[in-house]
């Protein structure tokens, strides 16, 4: 049987530099757990701009459809910000997830107990913390149609950008949170504006619908998008899964993120339909940017792309002890007291560099055999 495919973009910015401690440890899984991949690694966003003139080729595109799963470092930076909207590093990524219709964002919010000090909170509101946010990815604001910039003929202009949902993209992101819910807690928390918005409305009714025909054994509860917000810096501990919308889930997530103390440690997952092979189609990325006022420096947290790729090895390629195993690593690093530069704000010491982060973590997985 052919090994597994992993197409991997590492991006502009901290990408390549984190992504180089995860190829480290594919290897290490092919080496020591005979859990082998087909890896092929190719441009993304601004470097693919530098060679090609586009955020994304269509060649590059090709083989991300055709992968088991698609590992990402980050895309963007100051150098592309005068380039010309559609071929902004962004769109490269939007365009893999809108034609692989990756349309489940999983952004896991997860506090570990060495750093629950690191959070902003106190840390009796986040020690334990362990939340999943289900962000729809592929409708709403962002690609709903009429957009753009036009002059108001009176010497001003009007920005256009169109929330738009239908029944079917509500529905099948819904069953995405019910079923991920059933594996945790069984409660799922739905978050809109129905009180304001029209496209609320749907979506509270569709949610609601997939709940009371398919998964009525699920704890359902609704909650208005800002008061969401407000309850994730005041009691985040009381949700287990969170399903929302794309521009409240884009902006809730990042919220939910910074519970934990750092971008630098939380991962994601974009999965989209099973195909025939029973995989989803399936992009996994950490939750930070390019971090370009870092990039070079051996500063970079690799912990969310190693993270990344254990969701990978959960959702694609059903080997949830071997994710467990390496989670159980990174947790094991961070109790003995490893920390990059974002993680040094409360414990003082010498930071390590990422490609010593990387080391630290083959050091844990070596130790757990």
């Amino acid at each position: 049987m052919a090994d597994p495919t992993l197409l991997i973009l590492p991006g502009d910015g901290i990408g390549p530099e984190v992504m180089e401690q995860v190829v480290r440890i594919i290897d290490w899984f092919g080496e020591k757990r005979d859990l082998k991949f087909d890896v092929k690694i190719d441009l993304v966003g601004g470097a693919a701009y530098d060679a090609h003139g586009t955020p994304l080729t269509d060649e590059t595109m090709d083989r991300a459809m055709k992968a088991d799963a698609v590992l990402l470092g980050a895309v963007g930076g100051p150098a592309y910000d005068d380039l010309d909207f559609s071929v902004k590093p962004e769109r490269g990524l939007l365009r893999l997830r809108k034609e692989m219709d990756l349309f489940s964002n999983l952004r896991p919010a997860q506090c570990f107990d060495a750093l629950a000090d690191f959070s902003s909170l106190k840390k009796d509101i986040v020690a334990g913390l362990d939340i999943m946010i289900v962000r729809e990815l592929t409708s709403g604001v962002y690609f709903g149609e009429p957009r753009g910039i036009q002059d108001d003929n009176e010497g001003g202009r009007i920005g256009v950008n169109t929330q738009r949902y239908t029944t079917n993209e509500i529905r099948r992101v819904a069953r995405s949170a019910f079923e991920l819910a059933r594996r945790r807690n069984n409660k799922v928390c739905s978050m809109e504006k129905a009180n304001v918005m029209e496209s609320g409305i749907l979506w509270r009714e569709e949610v609601t619908w997939v709940h009371e025909n398919e998964y009525p054994d699920v704890e359902l509860s609704h909650m208005y998008a800002d008061n969401g917000a407000m309850q994730l810096v005041r009691a985040p501990k009381q949700f287990d899964v969170i399903v929302t919308d794309n521009l409240f889930g884009d902006i809730l997530s990042d919220c939910a993120a910074m519970l934990t103390g750092s971008l630098g440690m939380l991962p994601s997952a974009s999965l989209g339909a099973p195909g025939e092979n029973g995989r989803p189609n399936a992009m996994y990325e950490p939750v930070h940017g390019s971090a370009p006022d870092i990039t070079g420096q051996g500063k970079a947290n690799p912990i969310a792309c190693v993270l990344s790729f254990a969701m990978a090895l959960r959702y694609s390629f059903d080997q949830g002890d071997e994710a467990t195993r390496l989670e159980k690593a990174v947790e094991k690093v961070l109790e003995n007291g490893a920390r990059t530069p974002d993680l040094m704000g409360l414990d003082g010491g010498t930071p390590i560099t990422t490609v010593q982060m990387g080391d630290a973590i083959l050091g844990a997985l070596n130790a757990s055999l």
